[in-house]
């Protein structure tokens, strides 16, 4: 490991000091071997870390400047050259992991990005009308802070993580094992890319657990505006009956938006969620079963409250005539 970074009194002090062993570099006789060359050249680049370090006086760690730096730039791209600059340490990237990873600082890189918007374009949406410009362009070497908050279960998550970013489980059993163990938790979209490892097919395999196994996996684009832009959370651990699993995405957000997010029965919706109440999520029902050849579309489907549709089910109540 090279030495620390000094953080000097001022920063012109610092830029002094590295502007001198520079001009020492530029003085060496040329004929000199390779060896006196770099070994004259390595304070330089010990100096432009402390010069770095020493705009940021009142942080002395590392892991703490480049948090205090994206936190000052939340919702903007920022290229690893400026985090390398005021990192002032050799192991900047791992400082950066541990504060996306194991704080849940949702740090969403460029590369992260990119495969959400290959397999996941409803999140990609909303993540870009939360930042207001496009994320799949963005270089595997730009970092974006989505929300100025850390994930509050990080510290839960992060022994979880570790144990099945090493396990021999497919890929999305292993996602599916952190959604049920994280019930009603959300997960950042890092923290799904660090367990899967080098495979890039997560949205992918995340998508399917929704859309095609069942699993209430929901987003901000499935009416949870209460969730931190880019997470998903299971909000139940138990799988959609089987023809339940073809409605779109699209028809979804269509029916919640047209139901202004509330339970077309009783009225509730997420504001008046409470911990004790049996009242957790909202699901859509079908009015003409599709046993009955009712199809998964808007003018077939109404917005209810988790108890009125499962009350429903039961027959314990019936839906006025005219839906939707």
């Amino acid at each position: 490991m090279g030495r620390r970074s000094r953080q000097y009194k001022s920063v012109p002090a610092a830029a002094a000091a590295t502007a001198a062993s520079l001009q020492e570099f530029a003085q060496l006789d040329t004929s000199l071997p390779l060896r006196e060359k770099v070994r004259t050249l390595a304070p330089v680049a010990y100096g432009v870390r402390d010069i770095g370090s020493s705009l940021m006086p009142g942080h002395r760690s590392g892991f703490a400047r480049i948090l205090e730096y994206l936190r000052q730039h939340v919702g903007q791209i920022v290229p690893e050259s400026e985090l390398f600059v005021v990192a002032g340490i050799d192991d900047w990237a791992r400082r950066l992991r541990e504060l996306r990873v194991e704080h849940g600082w949702p740090i969403y890189s460029g590369m992260t990005f990119r495969q959400i918007a290959a397999e996941d374009p409803d999140q990609q949406a909303s993540i870009e009308a939360h930042l207001g410009f496009p994320v799949s362009g963005l270089r595997p070497e730009e970092y974006v802070l989505l929300e100025d908050a850390p994930d509050a279960f990080a510290a839960a998550h992060w022994k979880l993580l570790k144990s099945l970013r090493n396990s021999k489980a497919s890929l999305q059993d292993r996602m599916l094992s952190l959604l049920r163990q994280s019930v009603g938790q959300p997960i950042s979209g890092e923290q799904f890319r660090y367990i899967a490892g080098k495979a890039n097919e997560w949205p992918r395999r995340l998508r399917e657990l929704r859309t095609e196994q069942g699993w209430p996996v929901q987003t901000r684009m499935q009416g949870r505006l209460d969730l931190p832009v880019g997470s998903y959370v299971l909000v139940e651990d138990r799988q959609a009956p089987p023809h339940d699993r073809k409605i779109s995405d699209s028809v979804w957000s269509e029916v919640l938006k047209r139901d202004q997010f509330r339970c077309r029965f009783c009225g509730w919706s997420r504001a008046d969620s409470h911990p004790d109440d049996r009242k957790q999520f909202l699901e859509l029902h079908h009015l003409i079963d599709h046993a009955a050849k009712g199809q998964n579309t808007a003018g077939n489907l109404v917005t209810l409250c988790n108890v009125d549709h499962d009350d429903v089910h039961a027959k314990r109540i019936s839906l006025p005539a005219g839906w939707p």
